[in-house]
């Protein structure tokens, strides 16, 4: 299928996808409110001008409040200084510039050869993506995380790999997810890397215990190990292999603890296998996916760490399967099973995106990219994405504190290669409600 000839055919068809997507955005997903940056203002204003305690604090009438490291909040301490609504703006614009370094990434270094047309296309579909549209509709950080992660690797790809790692360290820090990124290095073989990323780490660590000593003992000794203070395990939002166990009445440790070893497993197994291979991307695919599936907690909007599997899929020719999954993610469909997540169906449909999330850490394609003719990236995802029309809409009662340059179309599937290419060589050393707010 090819799409308009004409500049003017062009651009009714991008103005037609961008007001049906605007249509579905509004009217299927949840709307969160910018609830997750509401509990980063609230803690950042308490602390600075009412010398309130960082994890003391509480968004009023909910018992949420800030559960991120101690280096996370003085990273955000020029939210002191502006009012509700700039940080709202200020949030949009820094999760716009982190999704266009990760897509800048992704695409490789022929990007600009897609054009606007394409881009267009491509920026339909990834308004779409419901992990995406909730990280920015609660003013979450995940994208950001995501960038600081793909620059690393963007630097150890292209040789100017003296800061790699520094990126990696600093979302460690952040959020402790990204952590597991040190031990891709380490399997990589890249280890002035990996202590590049651990030191970092460790250095803004310290510097936040010097600015505020009782925040971080607190967090370090009690607020770390209790993840109540994140929300509930068995929230249907949650699409780790705990919240899995959690909505089958499983919260005991041991069979969690057995699950994410056999997990890690499985990761450092095709992680090791793709670094050697020098297939940098599918590595760092393979890691984001595991990191979800191994975390206590993965809300829906943690998923944004799967956008490098669809890169790989489609640099791969896999197409259908990468517009199919992505085309499941769009659809908010898990919170059919908000009240009642029992029986067979429960089982499957509430903890589909972890279904996937596990199809992806065992399939993704590893290797260097084979040859492919070009393929519609955007309009593929666009076009698998457009059955969400008849899409269900989460009938869940609103949370209580809501609750976290050819024809054809769009980059095509050189967008990824590009990347995969580019960005593949660098990696291994081979041979030649409720909210799910503040997590």
């Amino acid at each position: 299928m090819t799409g308009p000839r004409t500049e003017r055919g062009r651009l009714l068809l991008v103005l037609a996808l961008a007001a049906a997507v605007t249509a579905f955005t509004a009217t299927v997903p949840l709307l969160r409110g910018f609830f997750d940056l509401r509990v980063y203002y609230g803690t950042v204003h308490s602390w600075v001008h009412h010398g309130g305690l960082i994890y003391d604090y509480r968004v009023p009438g909910t018992q949420y409040g800030f559960t991120y490291p101690p280096f996370a909040a003085v990273l955000m301490l020029p939210l002191a200084l502006l009012g509700r609504t700039t940080a709202i703006v200020a949030s949009l614009v820094v999760n716009a510039a982190a999704l266009g370094v990760v897509l800048r990434v992704l695409a490789g270094d022929d990007w600009r050869r897609h054009g606007w047309y394409r881009w267009s296309l491509a920026l339909c579909a990834l308004a779409l993506f419901e992990p995406l549209r909730d990280t920015f509709s609660f003013g979450q950080v995940n994208v950001v995380l995501l960038a600081l992660v793909l620059t690393d690797a963007r630097l150890l790809s292209s040789g100017r790999g003296r800061w790699a790692g520094a990126g990696i360290g600093l979302a460690a820090a952040i959020k402790l997810t990204p952590a597991l990124f040190i031990g891709l290095l380490l399997l990589a073989g890249r280890r002035r890397a990996a202590a590049q990323a651990t030191a970092v780490a460790v250095a803004v660590t310290g510097l936040a215990a010097l600015v505020d000593p009782a925040a971080s003992r607190f967090y370090w000794t009690r607020a770390l190990w209790d993840t109540s203070r994140v929300g509930r395990l068995d929230y249907v939002s949650n699409q780790s292999l705990q919240g899995v166990l959690a909505r089958l009445g499983e919260t005991g440790r041991p069979l969690w603890a057995l699950a994410v070893l056999g997990t890690l497993c499985v990761w450092a197994w095709r992680g090791r296998r793709a670094a050697l291979a020098g297939d940098r991307t599918a590595a760092f695919a393979l890691t984001g996916a595991a990191a979800c599936l191994v975390s206590p907690i993965t809300w829906v909007h943690h998923l944004v760490w799967l956008l490098p599997s669809f890169a790989v899929l489609l640099r791969a020719g896999h197409r259908r399967l990468a517009g199919a999954l992505y085309a499941v993610l769009c659809t908010s469909v898990v919170w059919l099973w908000f009240d009642d997540a029992s029986g067979l169906d429960g089982f499957l449909g509430s903890n589909l995106y972890t279904w996937i999330t596990l199809v992806l850490l065992l399939g993704l394609p590893i290797g260097q990219p084979r040859a492919a003719p070009p393929l519609p990236l955007a309009l593929t995802l666009a076009r698998s994405a457009s059955a969400i029309a008849a899409a269900p809409s989460p009938a869940s009662p609103a949370p209580t504190a809501v609750p976290d340059q050819s024809s054809s179309g769009a980059p095509d599937v050189a967008a990824a290669t590009g990347a995969a290419e580019a960005v593949g060589r660098g990696l291994g050393r081979s041979p030649s409600s409720e909210p799910t707010g503040s997590t």
